[in-house]
């Protein structure tokens, strides 16, 4: 379950970069009334905590993988 969130989490975080990349627009700060918004910064740590959370993904024996997907 952590896994699906942090990837989902990983999601959200390079497609907002992608828009900030391509159109200079960063849809999290939009959303939430600018970079410097409590709830802004929440996600982006969020989305900080999920990449710290996939790097054990590196780590993990494939089969144990597949079970955790599999749940």
């Amino acid at each position: 379950m952590w896994d699906r969130i942090a990837l989902i989490l990983l999601i959200i975080g390079g497609l907002n970069w992608g828009l900030v990349g391509i159109f200079q627009f960063d849809f999290v700060s939009w959303l939430f009334g600018g970079s410097d918004a409590t709830l802004s910064r929440a996600v982006y740590i969020l989305v900080a905590v999920s990449a710290l959370w996939c790097i054990t993904l590196l780590f993990r024996s494939h089969e144990r993988l597949i079970e955790a997907s599999d749940s």
